[in-house]
């Protein structure tokens, strides 16, 4: 079975930091932008077929030569670990490039 992309661009409240963070207007974001934590809901993006829930810290960041930089996020109940691509240039949340550069550097 291939990949599947379920779009999926909704409003949340962070289980980590508490922020509300609203629907983004450049693509979905799966992550808050201001502690670039996520929770461990999909086993392909949007589904919501991951029986988990917990939440997924933000533990490095990669670069990949078509997608840009990605945040790869580890679930901190099961390990998966998962990619997000870093939303630097989303109006009205932009990811806390702060955050990002001490990933970079920790990574």
């Amino acid at each position: 079975m291939g990949r599947r992309f379920i779009d999926r661009n909704e409003s949340f409240q962070c289980g980590h930091c508490g922020r509300r963070v609203p629907p983004s207007k450049r693509s979905c974001r799966n992550h808050c932008p201001h502690c670039l934590y996520s929770v461990h809901l999909d086993v392909f993006p949007g589904d919501r077929s991951a029986n988990c829930g917990e939440l997924m810290e933000p533990v490095r960041v990669e670069y990949h030569s078509k997608k840009g930089y990605q945040i790869v996020h580890r679930c901190l109940r099961c390990g998966h670990e998962s990619r997000n691509v870093a939303a630097l240039d989303d109006e009205l949340q932009p990811d806390n490039l702060e955050m990002l550069l001490q990933l970079m550097r920790n990574g």
